[in-house]
């Protein structure tokens, strides 16, 4: 693609990327502030790390549609990596150190790594945080924000779980906030209906928006007329307020270089550069398959941008940043086409702690908690369920068990239940397709012909020496390469080894078109 179409391609989406882009950030803005709180961190760190993600990261990154910012999946190795350097600013150069991990990973093509990921365990994924997202914005919906806003584990922090969460919702239910939430679904439910979609209007308006400026005016009514219904300021956004420069200046933290010499900041740097460069490359591998138009996002240069964004966000006083599903998908759900609408998403996060924090402040995070509902819903469509079922076990069973993993775990740990599982029925398909088996016969003999696939990888090995060893004693067996592209080294060896026992059991092996292992090993 040219400078001149990509110009085009990019600007031409406007009119569905600036929409797109305030639906993500009003469901970032709550997110960021609730991830700095649940990891120990300052208020603002968050909303940095927003700002870098929507302006700058989206810019350095090959994917038009993925969002970066601080991920939930970061808290627990954010809070404990600030208790072990014991200064936040000691934090911060971990941080730097960490994006500086990331960009050499990115030079090395590490990206690779992302392309090994089964497709059923980024589906499971996908549909996990989806369930996730309605089961976690359930209590908040009803107006029980005990736990903070984004909040992603089963085992929250206040000793209860995803399940309990729910329950105890139901017995403090804030009657103000429910009323809220639930003309907020209404709201999202009737704007994607054709009956408001055919108004030419309602196509630059996202719904979100609509939500936001009618909870606040719900709000209003309650206190000024049922004061007993107005929701407090514990079940609002809460955004630092920036009236100066001066305030501005004093909410940003530097990085103490002086830690360097501390083993610790580099144990803590490795853990977030290498758990972060996971997290991204499942991000966009998911985001890749949400994509209406299917473009793919070059995993090497996403993990330079993200090197890049860990640097600034470190070096500006932000936490480490990931691309995140949450919004990335929130992005897609609302028409997003180019990477314009996580720029907007990142100006709109800095216009807000500059100019809009009092009336952002107003907002009820059960009105928020709706648009998530809805996102969470379209990641999570029973269509999905019933697609990879028709797929077979193979697909359907890595992808049921990496849903049941994450919901019950974590994104990370769920994520690599359902990478076992997966990678078990790979092996298993591999064991059974690396080579054609066929008995014949020839001059009044058997001949059992096995003829080898084209690639013949490691993972073939265990299924080929077993179907060697059992051949019956006294066999004339044909080895045929000839269709084979590649045919690994183990594989070689196994083959070898067979031939110069297989006089033993009265077995003739003829062997065609496979090089011999000496040949191999002279390479």
């Amino acid at each position: 693609m040219n400078l001149e179409t990509n110009k085009k391609s990019v600007f031409g989406s406007l009119a569905k990327d600036i929409p797109a882009g305030l639906v993500v950030f009003l469901v970032a803005l709550p997110l960021c502030l609730g991830i700095s709180l649940a990891s120990g961190a300052p208020l603002f760190a968050g909303i940095i790390t927003g700002v870098i993600g929507g302006v700058v990261v989206s810019w350095l990154s090959g994917s038009q549609l993925s969002v970066s910012g601080p991920a939930a999946g970061l808290t627990v190795i954010v809070l404990n990596g600030i208790e072990t350097l014991q200064t936040y600013e000691a934090f911060l150069l971990a941080v730097v150190l960490a994006g500086l991990l990331q960009f050499i990973l990115g030079v090395l093509k590490a990206g690779v790594i992302g392309l090994y990921f089964p497709s059923s365990v980024i589906k499971g994924m996908l549909a996990a945080i989806g369930l996730i997202l309605i089961l976690k914005q359930i209590p908040h919906f009803l107006g029980a924000d005990d736990d903070f806003f984004g909040e992603m584990n089963f085992l929250q922090p206040d000793g209860r779980n995803t399940f309990s969460e729910i329950t105890h919702a139901f017995s403090v239910i804030n009657l103000g906030a429910l009323i809220v939430g639930v003309v907020s679904l209404a709201i999202l439910i009737g704007w994607d209906t054709p009956a408001i979609k055919r108004f030419k209007a309602a196509k630059f308006v996202p719904g979100a928006l609509i939500v936001v400026m009618v909870s606040v005016a719900i709000n209003a009514l309650f206190l000024n007329f049922y004061p007993a219904l107005a929701i407090t300021s514990s079940h609002l956004v809460s955004l630092p307020v920036i009236s100066s420069m001066q305030d501005l200046g004093s909410e940003l933290r530097l990085p103490d270089f002086s830690a360097f010499t501390n083993p610790s900041v580099y144990v803590v740097a490795f853990t977030i550069g290498i758990v972060a460069s996971l997290e991204s490359l499942l991000s966009v591998e998911a985001v890749d398959k949400l994509d209406p138009q299917k473009r793919r996002t070059p995993t090497n240069r996403e993990l330079k941008a993200q090197g890049i964004g860990n640097m600034l966000s470190g070096l500006v006083g932000g936490l480490p940043m990931t691309a995140v599903i949450v919004r990335s998908s929130a992005n897609i759900a609302s028409g997003g086409e180019t990477k314009v609408s996580s720029f907007v998403h990142g100006i709109f996060l800095l216009l807000s702690v500059l100019f809009l924090a009092e009336f952002l402040n107003q907002v009820p995070l059960s009105a928020l908690a709706a648009v998530l509902l809805v996102v969470g819903y379209k990641l999570t469509k029973p269509v999905l369920f019933k697609a990879q079922f028709k797929l077979g076990q193979e697909q359907f069973i890595p992808f049921i068990v990496t849903i049941l993993a994450i919901l019950f775990t974590d994104l990370l740990v769920g994520i690599c239940i359902g990478l076992v599982v997966g990678i078990l029925f790979i092996l298993k398909a591999n064991y059974k397709s690396p080579y054609f088996y066929h008995r014949e016969e020839q001059k009044n003999k058997e001949v059992i012909r096995i003829r080898l696939s084209e690639h013949v990888s490691f993972l073939n090995k265990a299924s080929i020496i077993l179907t060697l060893y059992q051949l019956p004693a006294g066999s004339y067996v044909i080895i045929d390469g000839n269709s084979s592209e590649f045919i690994d080294y183990d594989v070689l060896e196994a083959i070898q080894e067979f031939k110069e026992t297989a006089h033993e059991r009265g077995i003739v092996v003829d062997i065609r078109n496979v090089p011999e292992v000496a040949a191999v090993g002279a390479h």
